[in-house]
């Protein structure tokens, strides 16, 4: 590399960095904004508090939030609880993964998987599955497999309706491409369909992580001796909102890292998709 050469790529990066340093404090900055109202928000709290506007027999202040998750945290009962909410919702988020990408694909690629799945599927749905606790209890006993089951049915309908949709909304054009290139059924399948239906099922993952805590929050309540649910249920009987608003906390924080999760598998899997979102 000539001398001249090197110095005009130093002029060059030189003229690009601080446009990379706006970007990047740009993207900081919106960062940044996104806890502003959160915090300000548990400030707020605090203050009416201690101002004995709001009682903390009824609601306790973030201060004392915090104690109670301190005290939890270091003598290792969250953690251990922690641990059984998480085995259970890995469990049934499996098998709600693994049936409502099996249904999907045998509905979405085939007018008679279509037929025989979707209408049976839809009626589920439309039933309150909150409401079949006392049959699966019936069924599958007071222990874990009820509290799975839950996750698992309550997260296998999102799974399915995304992909299925996604499956059934593939451009025609590009199946038509395929065909123009000699692509066959399989080839058309893995090269077309998936990857056009995986934003949607992306999606739909999302939303089935969401349904399976809310799941297990109402099957940790049967006849549980662990796992947060449990914890909350077991505050309430103290009346110590302290600790209760702690296992609602923890319950959101798992929410939004498992969110955070799949927007993560989204960025990486969907490199290839333009984005329309530019940073402010």
């Amino acid at each position: 590399m000539s001398a001249s050469t090197a110095i005009a790529d130093r002029a060059t990066a030189a003229a690009h960095h601080p446009a990379r340093s706006r970007v990047s404090a740009r993207v900081r900055g919106g960062r940044f904004r996104r806890f502003l109202v959160p915090l300000l928000l548990v400030v707020l709290w605090q203050a009416a508090a201690q101002a004995g506007l709001v009682s903390s027999r009824l609601l306790a202040p973030p201060l004392d939030i915090a104690a109670a998750a301190w005290t939890l945290t270091a003598s290792g009962e969250l953690p251990y609880h922690l641990l059984v909410s998480l085995q259970r919702v890995v469990a049934g988020l499996a098998i709600a993964i693994t049936a409502g990408v099996a249904l999907g694909l045998i509905a979405g690629l085939s007018r008679l998987g279509e037929d025989a799945v979707d209408a049976t599927l839809q009626m589920l749905r439309a039933l309150p599955f909150l409401a079949l606790v006392p049959l699966f209890i019936l069924w599958f006993g007071i222990g874990e497999t009820t509290k799975i089951a839950l996750v698992a049915l309550g997260a296998t309908f999102p799974i399915y309706l995304t992909l299925f949709g996604g499956i059934r909304g593939v451009d025609p054009k590009l199946l038509e491409a395929g065909r123009i290139l000699g692509l066959g059924r399989a080839a058309q399948i893995r090269h077309i369909i998936l990857p056009s239906a995986l934003p949607q099922a992306l999606v739909g993952l999302r939303y089935a992580l969401g349904t399976a805590w809310l799941s297990l929050v109402v099957g940790e309540q049967i006849n549980a001796t662990a796992g947060i649910g449990f914890l909350v249920m077991d505050a309430r009987e103290f009346l110590r909102t302290d600790i209760i608003m702690v296992g609602l906390l923890v319950y959101a924080l798992l929410g939004l890292g498992a969110d955070q999760l799949v927007r993560a598998l989204e960025r990486r899997a969907l490199a290839w998709r333009p984005s329309l979102i530019r940073e402010a």
